[in-house]
C-alpha cells in the first residue's frame, strides 16, 4: 500500500479501532491480574510474544538480524521496555482501569519533554508547551483527586512511572541506532529481553498463580496473540503509510475509551475529579499532537 500524505477515510477507521483496543487491553489486564500474578503475567506474555514475531518474521521473510553497533541498544530498550510493562501490569492491579488509562496515556508529555532537551529537532513550541502544562495538571489532578472513592496512591504512581518507561522507550527508538532497524526487529527485541527480566522480577512480587479461571487465560493469549503481536505490527504498518504526526493524534482517544470501558465493563465509579483529569489530558495531548507548519507551508 503507498504512503498517503494525510489521514484518509481507512486510516480514521483504523486508529480509532487501535485506540479502542487499547482502551480494552487495559480492562483485560486488570481482569486477567485476578488469576495471575501481574508481573509473571507481563513475563510470559513477552515469551509468547517473541515466538508470535518470530513466526511473523518467517513468513513474511524478514532476516532476524541485529547488525553491529545496535546491540547496546537493543539491551537498553529492552530493559525500559520490561520496566513499562512491570509497572503498567502492577498499576492495574492497585488502582482503577479509569485512573491508571488517563496517567499512563499521558506518556507524549513526557516524551515530548525529554524530546526537547535531548533531540534538537524537535524542539518545543509555544502549542506543545501550553499542551504539556494541561496534560501535568490533568496528571496531578488525577493522582491527588480520590473523590472517586477508589484507586491506590502506589498504583497511580505506577501508572505514572510505566508513562515514563514509555516515553523512554519511544526516545531510545528514535533517538537511538535503534531508529535504522526495521519496526519488526525492535519489537522482536523488546520482548525478547523483557521476558527474562520480567520473569525473574516476578519471583518477588508473590505466588504466580492466582485464582486462575478460563477467562484469564483467554486473557494472556489475547494480549500475546491480539495485543502485542498482531495488534503492535498493524500499529507499525499504519506507522509507515501514514504521517507520524497523524497517527500520533488518535492517541488522545485511547483514555477517554479506557474510562468509558472501565465504568461500562467493571463499573468502575467516575468523579468529578477524574473527569476533569481526563479532559486536561485529552486536550493537553491534542495541542502536543497538533501537526506544526512550517514557514514554508504557512507563506
Amino acid at each position: 500500500m503507498e504512503k498517503k500524505p494525510h489521514i484518509d477515510a481507512f486510516g480514521a477507521i483504523a486508529l480509532s479501532g487501535f485506540a479502542l483496543l487499547l482502551a480494552f487491553n487495559q480492562v483485560v489486564i486488570k481482569v486477567t491480574n485476578e488469576g495471575l500474578q501481574p508481573v509473571f503475567f507481563a513475563g510470559i506474555r513477552s515469551v509468547g510474544a517473541v515466538m508470535c514475531i518470530w513466526l511473523w518474521l518467517k513468513w513474511r521473510g524478514i532476516p532476524l538480524h541485529f547488525a553491529p553497533g545496535k546491540h547496546l541498544a537493543g539491551w537498553a530498550v529492552g530493559l525500559t521496555f520490561a520496566f513499562e510493562f512491570l509497572c503498567m501490569f502492577v498499576a492495574l492491579d492497585l488502582t482503577t482501569v479509569s485512573r491508571s488509562a488517563v496517567i499512563f496515556y499521558s506518556m507524549p508529555v513526557w516524551l515530548a519533554l525529554l524530546s526537547h532537551f535531548l533531540m534538537p529537532d524537535d524542539r518545543m513550541t509555544a502549542t506543545k508547551a501550553v499542551g504539556l502544562t494541561l496534560a501535568f495538571a490533568g496528571v496531578c489532578v488525577a493522582i491527588l483527586g480520590r473523590d472517586d472513592g477508589a484507586g491506590n496512591l502506589w498504583g497511580d504512581m505506577a501508572a505514572l512511572a510505566a508513562a515514563w518507561g514509555w516515553a523512554l522507550t519511544a526516545l531510545l527508538a528514535k533517538a537511538s541506532p535503534l531508529a535504522r532497524v526495521r519496526p519488526e526487529i525492535q519489537l522482536f527485541w523488546q520482548v525478547a529481553v523483557s521476558a527474562p527480566i520480567l520473569l525473574i522480577a516476578a519471583l518477588f512480587f508473590g505466588p504466580f498463580i492466582r485464582e486462575l479461571a478460563p477467562i484469564h487465560i483467554a486473557g494472556l493469549m489475547f494480549q500475546i496473540v491480539i495485543v502485542v503481536s498482531a495488534g503492535f505490527i498493524f500499529w507499525l504498518w499504519l506507522l509507515s503509510i501514514y504521517p507520524a504526526s497523524g497517527v500520533a493524534s488518535f492517541s488522545f482517544l485511547t483514555p477517554v475509551l479506557a474510562v468509558f470501558l472501565g465504568w461500562l465493563l467493571l463499573d468502575e465509579a467516575i468523579g468529578p475529579d477524574l473527569i476533569g483529569a481526563l479532559g486536561l489530558v485529552t486536550l493537553g495531548l491534542f495541542l502536543i499532537n497538533w501537526p506544526v507548519r512550517s514557514r514554508r507551508m504557512s507563506a
